[in-house]
């Protein structure tokens, strides 16, 4: 019902009814002529003051202090870290949504107090809320979602929210989401490139075990069916260490930037050919990537962006599985 009230007054200052220094009527009057409780005619005209429509003036109540126009989004945008790969969807949604909106860009880098301190803050004030669900453990491993942020993302009217990159299997059905599936995704990527992965003797997937920035432990399940399946020796890393004793036949996973730039060097080091006698592929796409001739598995980040903002602007709901992909360069 506060949200009815917002947007009318919205409307009937964007239609040209109501002006610009017009008295509102009071809350109590609102209240009274509509069978509303007080407290939510209140918190409509709170939503309209935080975003400058409307001001309070002791002693003579509410007029008009904004015009704003009426196809103008205010969007919450929660990224959990700042990183080439999120800020490349970020950039996207952006350049998709255009001048039509206002976002604002939250990093709360996994943590779920700085999350749920960031939407208690906002108090549901915005018309949309589009959130990259990763958070961390004590133990710095990945989890989907808390019970605390599963009940704050509940408080969202599903209209309003949109999940990015990654889904959260216990919400309904009825929230709509632009996501990977970490599981499936390297599982079929891996298939993908099975002709040219087949002629090497090892699979080695250098998966951080902890991490400021933990990874979804679904991709080792996807990583492990593939090599279960087709039969193929893999061993699990924590990272590339220095001095790593190489075996001609191994091919290696990455996931870390700074465990691909280690791996290079020490390849380079000990004078071995890249996809000949070791293998690199690489999770995650960018430009020097391809300039260096690294064979990724990768999402398509600016679809994923354009996508979620297409998905807003056309007020559409549902979910979409963003393509996954095995990109095939000189290092395999």
């Amino acid at each position: 019902m506060y949200q009815q009230i917002v947007d009318s007054i919205i409307n009937n200052i964007s239609n040209g009814n109501i002006r610009l220094n017009t008295k509102l009527p009071s809350i109590n009057m609102i209240s009274e002529d509509f069978y509303l409780s007080r407290d939510t005619v209140e918190k409509a005209y709170n939503i309209l003051k935080e975003r400058n429509i409307i001001e309070s003036i002791p002693r003579r109540g509410y007029y008009v202090a904004n015009i704003e126009p009426k196809h103008k989004l205010n969007i919450l945008f929660l990224v959990n870290k700042m990183s080439n790969y999120k800020m490349r969807i970020y950039n996207s949604f952006l350049n998709k949504v255009g001048l039509n909106s206002k976002i604002d860009l939250v990093i709360y880098h996994c943590d779920e107090f700085l999350f749920l301190n960031t939407l208690n803050n906002s108090k549901l004030v915005y018309d949309y809320y589009v959130i990259m669900p990763h958070f961390k453990t004590d133990k710095l491993q990945h989890a989907s979602f808390t019970n605390a942020v599963l009940d704050a993302i509940n408080k969202i009217p599903a209209n309003k929210l949109l999940l990015l990159d990654n889904k959260m299997p216990p919400l309904n059905d009825d929230i709509s989401a632009v996501y990977q599936e970490f599981d499936n995704d390297i599982y079929e990527a891996l298939i993908e490139g099975s002709k040219k992965i087949s002629k090497y003797k090892k699979l080695m997937l250098v998966y951080p075990e902890k991490s400021v920035y933990p990874y979804p432990r679904r991709i080792l399940y996807g990583f492990r069916k593939f090599c279960t399946e087709f039969q193929i020796d893999f061993e699990i890393l924590n990272e590339v260490c220095d001095d790593m004793v190489f075996k001609k036949g191994d091919l290696f996973i990455t996931i870390e930037e700074s465990d691909l730039v280690n791996l290079i060097d020490q390849t380079r080091e000990k004078e071995l050919i890249l996809g000949e006698d070791i293998g690199v592929i690489s999770y995650n796409d960018t430009p020097l990537k391809k300039l260096l001739g690294i064979a990724v598995m990768s999402t398509d980040f600016k679809i994923m962006g354009e996508t979620a903002a297409q998905m807003i602007l056309n007020s559409d709901r549902g979910r979409v599985k963003v393509p996954f992909n095995f990109i095939d360069r000189k290092s395999i």
